[in-house]
């Protein structure tokens, strides 16, 4: 089943304080949308993220955090409890949303879709642990898909490319 008919914009989220809201105030924005998690290994890419968004958010890149819990439940915590994590440890000041799962049965339409839509040969395949990174640019398209264990500084120049366009 593909979602390719559907708009990155349109899709229904919850945010971390428990709105419900679309992507739709993200249009012409470059995204990078992440599921995270605050038990993890791999953690510290909090620190990453947000040091890009906070480089390149003034020339429209917004980073988007997505909690997960269904890699080896290293995000138990609820949404108040994950906000409070990310600003206390890593001064997380980009868009967080509600936990989700990102994949199986009941994966999120929106994880479904950037699985879905990442184009090869950056298609990485299903999300394989918490931190897989989708960049999308301003039009909305799915330009690629970053492993878990990719740095977020890793995802600089593909970042300054699209903000450039």
């Amino acid at each position: 089943m593909s979602l390719s008919n559907e708009n990155i914009y349109d899709f229904e989220v919850q945010t971390i304080t428990g709105e419900m809201t679309t992507l739709e105030e993200y249009k012409g924005k470059t995204l990078l949308i992440v599921n995270t998690a605050s038990g993890c290994g791999l953690t510290p890419h909090y620190k990453g993220l947000q040091q890009l968004y906070s480089t390149y958010k003034d020339q429209g890149l917004v980073v988007l955090g997505f909690p997960c819990n269904q890699f080896a439940g290293q995000e138990p915590g609820t949404e108040a409890e994950i906000k409070d994590f990310c600003e206390l440890n890593y001064q997380v000041s980009f868009p967080l949303f509600g936990k989700i799962d990102v994949k199986g049965e009941n994966a999120h339409p929106l994880f479904r879709y950037l699985v879905e839509n990442t184009p090869a040969p950056y298609h990485t395949g299903d999300i394989e642990w918490n931190f897989v990174k989708f960049l999308v640019d301003r039009h909305g398209h799915v330009i690629k898909q970053f492993s878990a264990r990719t740095e977020p500084e890793a995802l600089e120049g593909d970042i300054q490319q699209l903000l450039e366009k």
